[in-house]
């Protein structure tokens, strides 16, 4: 239960942030993309049998990364937008933190805590001071105006 909400709460924050910048992806969907990962990743670990065999373990819990991450991926295209015309992008930053949410949740579903905590406040450092330092200098973070190639 602890790594189930960890991972949910992971997400929240996240989608708190994405929400306040009304981008397409907010606080359900990021807490729902960690808790499914944690979901399978706990559920991984629960097969009868795989904690006491350390080389099942690691086979198992390679492959599960290995197929959120991927399969999170094809959620985080889903926002990335190229209007070719204008030569712009938008939206690279939200498929970001889908990724970053799913990477979350695997943390904490493998009770990973303090990479998650590490994580998540690096994840918001970028978000919110980097974002600030961009606006002032002028550069783009890539929801907003990155230019397409």
């Amino acid at each position: 239960m602890l790594r189930l909400g960890a991972a949910t709460l992971a997400g929240l924050v996240i989608g708190f942030n994405r929400g306040l910048r009304n981008k397409p992806v907010g606080m359900r969907t990021l807490a729902l993309v960690a808790l499914g990962a944690a979901t399978v990743a706990v559920g991984a670990l629960q097969v009868e049998g795989m904690l006491g065999h350390p080389d099942a373990a690691s086979r198992v819990v390679q492959g599960v990364i290995q197929g959120i991450m991927t399969g999170i991926s094809f959620v985080g295209a889903g926002v990335i937008l190229r209007d070719s015309e204008a030569g712009r992008i938008k939206g690279l930053t939200t498929a970001a933190t889908v990724w970053m949410s799913a990477a979350l949740g695997i943390a904490c579903g493998l009770g990973g805590w303090r990479t998650a905590a590490i994580a998540l406040a690096l994840a918001l450092f970028v978000l919110v001071v980097i974002q600030w330092i961009e606006r002032l200098t002028g550069g783009s973070d890539g929801d907003d105006n990155a230019e397409a190639t």
